[in-house]
């Protein structure tokens, strides 16, 4: 046993296997300890918790803002904006980020940013530069400005922010020759991950999952079950509280789908995806890191999809938290890069 099912009082910052760098990084922030339990619960009204996720987008944005200004610049790519309208009538700003270099077409990789569906913004400075440094192993990275269901840009919950997820992705392959692209992969990062999969969900049932070339899902946020006792999810228990914790997760997702109509579709929660519908899917890539509560969610994914015939690869980043392999390009470029190259090489493997 690790972590806290082998010590009920272990931290991030005294779990031997954490990378020091990521503690150290953590540790000014109080991130390295245990962290303080939210202030209510599931149950709490509606607005609460809404209060809590804008409250939550302040002080996660302030760090991974931080960690982002720290981080190398990137060169060599041109980023612009443009607005197309969601299947809904939404106007959807997209960031297209780009190399300089030119030339044949390149393939594509449709970001969809973290936040539990909930907070953040694809304008965070942390997620342009992802974006950047992606664009800069010679992709064309389309990031995606989707309704949250809280902060500031909610409160929209399910399915608004997948119906701007999904409008993107049909945006980028019906105009790939003005955009210079050769095809298209979808990725996201913890909420941005479920978006990942629940897009090609979405896709099949409505049949153009064709335009879909393959999903690199990291870290995915997917099995509404944070609060259950789950045997078949052991890290649930094994990582609570190290950078998030099961409390915070179940209310960022209680916003997502507030009335709970949606927990059995696979559009809204992916987890839930019944062995039909993950059958005939486009490759995948389920990337976790090896320090969070949501690990054994992603590589129950990953090996369902392996049972049921669909080309998968399940990657573990030994010695990280939630998402840390892409926070911390300052402090751990290797790990940063190592899984920057993994997303665009996942792409262009599929020209």
């Amino acid at each position: 046993m690790y972590g806290r099912l082998a010590d009920p009082e272990a931290t991030l910052g005294t779990d031997p296997r954490a990378d020091p760098r990521m503690v150290k990084a953590f540790a000014p922030f109080g991130l390295d300890g245990r962290l303080p339990p939210p202030p209510l619960t599931v149950d709490a009204p509606l607005e609460d918790r809404r209060e809590f996720a804008a409250v939550s987008e302040q002080g996660m944005g302030a760090i991974f803002d931080v960690f982002a200004q720290a981080a190398p610049t990137v060169t060599g790519v041109t980023t612009t904006t443009t607005q197309i309208a969601s299947v809904d009538g939404n106007d959807i700003t997209l960031y297209l980020s780009s190399p300089d270099t030119g030339g044949a077409p390149l393939p594509a990789v449709v970001h969809l940013h973290g936040g539990g569906m909930a907070i953040g913004s694809a304008a965070d400075t942390a997620y342009l530069r992802l974006r950047e440094y992606l664009a800069a192993t010679g992709v064309v990275v389309v990031g995606v400005e989707f309704r949250n269901s809280g902060g500031k840009l909610g409160p929209h919950p399910f399915p608004a922010g997948l119906n701007d997820c999904a409008s993107a992705v049909r945006w980028v392959a019906a105009n790939r020759t003005e955009l210079g692209v050769s095809h298209l992969i979808v990725s996201g990062e913890s909420g941005g991950g479920n978006l990942t999969l629940a897009v090609a969900h979405k896709a099949k049932r409505e049949g153009w999952v064709g335009d879909i070339a393959g999903l690199y899902a990291q870290c995915p946020y997917i099995s509404n079950r944070w609060l259950d006792e789950c045997d078949d999810l052991p890290s649930l228990k094994e990582n609570d509280g190290y950078f998030v914790d099961r409390q915070q997760l179940a209310l960022l997702g209680s916003i997502y789908d507030p009335d709970g109509k949606h927990a059995d579709d696979a559009t809204c929660w992916a987890g839930v995806a019944t062995d039909g519908e993950l059958t005939g899917m486009p490759p995948h890539v389920i990337s976790v890191n090896e320090l969070d509560p949501l690990r054994d969610e992603g590589l129950l994914y990953y090996r369902r999809l392996i049972r049921v015939g669909v080309p998968a690869v399940g990657r573990v980043v030994a010695g990280t938290c939630h998402g840390g392999d892409l926070l911390m390009a300052h402090v751990m470029p290797d790990v940063f890069d190592a899984s920057i190259r993994d997303v665009s090489g996942f792409a262009k493997s599929l020209g």
